[in-house]
């Protein structure tokens, strides 16, 4: 049920057209890093922040996933969307054993990917760098793999039956 939920919130929260998008954010090393450097991989990018129960939740899901993937097919982008001290950032990162990149983003009503309302929001970009997906509040590593699932069947022109798509679900 959880899985139907998620993706008819992402299917219905975008309510456009996927489109190309970017951005350039500084890590906690310092380095740029910008969206369109993961082009060919499937990206999520989760905006987030240290005082948000919610989002503390997802973080051992998201880590989780971005070590499965992050060689292969997709990779996690962790947006902190908040006014704090670096030094703390970092501090908070290694404690919680975040692996994926971390970009500190001072919050503002919307972001180049769209708007973040609440926290968690998780948005969702192709291979080909287009925005495809956003959900407001979390997500799990298995609804992101039954999602990205459904959408590599449909590009590929494979329509799951409904009998397919709920042992996925699952499976998930």
């Amino acid at each position: 049920m959880r899985f139907l939920v998620f993706v008819a919130g992402l299917l219905v929260s975008l309510g456009v057209v996927a489109d190309d998008v970017d951005f350039t954010l500084t890590d906690l090393d310092g380095k740029q890093r910008s969206l369109s450097e993961f082009r060919g991989k499937w990206v999520v990018v989760n905006y987030w922040a240290t005082w948000c129960p919610p989002c503390l939740d997802e973080i051992p899901d998201l880590v989780e996933f971005h070590e499965k993937h992050k060689d292969h097919d997709a990779v996690v982008l962790g947006v902190n969307f908040e006014e704090v001290n670096r030094e703390y950032l970092m501090e908070f990162v290694e404690s919680h054993f975040m692996t994926y990149p971390v970009l500190p983003m001072e919050p503002v009503p919307v972001t180049p990917l769209g708007p973040v309302m609440g926290l968690p929001t998780t948005y969702i970009i192709s291979p080909q760098g287009e925005r495809i997906a956003r959900q407001e509040g979390p997500v799990t590593g298995a609804d992101i793999e039954a999602f990205l699932e459904r959408k590599k069947q449909e590009r590929n022109g494979v329509q799951l039956s409904p009998a397919d798509q709920g042992r996925l679900a699952a499976a998930n």
